[in-house]
């Protein structure tokens, strides 16, 4: 996917325009232009700018951006959780801007779900990389939630067809591969997974006791 194709949504700590004598208030804010002028001058679509607060969730379902880039200072640490917080139903690569350098916080970010870390600004010519280095890393993380997903359930679904011939062996006198066949040839005949039929055999048992 190139830089065209993707839609970026940036989540920005400052939500509204400073007042003219707050330092500090307009430094976060200049700040935060520099940021987006330097994602659009890398070749990026700016979905839009939007502040860490509770309509974030909504915003972002409404948006849909493919990527989340997280204006904050160092010490952000409850609007990096916000954030991830309110991708959870719709994971996105968060990449996190920050002005100092913290190895605890950065621990405490890539904990929490940020998959890039970039620190005093971004030059044009290094978005890109950094783009698709929190995609390319995003990508792999989920791919590795899927898998162990996958082994948890498949080890799940092993226990409770373990229980089913349990339960067979012990009321009806059957050895351990005659249960198993039992289970698998009723499955074939109801077409139903092995697994559904053992659940419905351990459901009926706890019923009738």
């Amino acid at each position: 996917m190139s830089a065209r194709d993707l839609r970026l949504a940036v989540i920005t700590l400052s939500a509204h325009v400073p007042d003219l004598a707050d330092q500090d208030g307009w430094a976060e804010a200049l700040r935060l232009r520099d940021l987006v002028h330097g994602l659009r001058d890398g070749g990026y679509a700016i979905a839009g700018v939007l502040g860490a607060d509770a309509l974030l969730p909504d915003k972002l379902a409404a948006l849909a951006p493919d990527v989340l880039i997280v204006d904050a200072e160092s010490g952000a640490r409850d609007a990096i959780e916000h954030v991830v917080w309110a991708t959870r139903d719709a994971p996105r690569p968060i990449v996190l801007f920050t002005e100092e350098h913290d190895p605890a916080h950065m621990r405490e970010a890539v904990a929490a779900g940020v998959v890039a870390y970039v620190v005093a600004g971004l030059a044009p010519e290094r978005v890109r990389p950094v783009i698709d280095v929190a995609i390319a890393r995003f990508e792999h993380e989920q791919g590795l939630r899927r898998e162990l997903a996958k082994a948890k359930g498949q080890l799940a679904e092993r226990v409770v067809v373990d229980r089913a011939k349990a339960l067979l062996m012990q009321r009806h006198g059957l050895a351990e591969p005659q249960a198993y066949a039992r289970l698998r040839k009723t499955a074939m005949n109801q077409g139903l997974t092995i697994h559904e039929i053992a659940r419905r055999l351990l459901d009926v048992a706890d019923l009738l006791g």
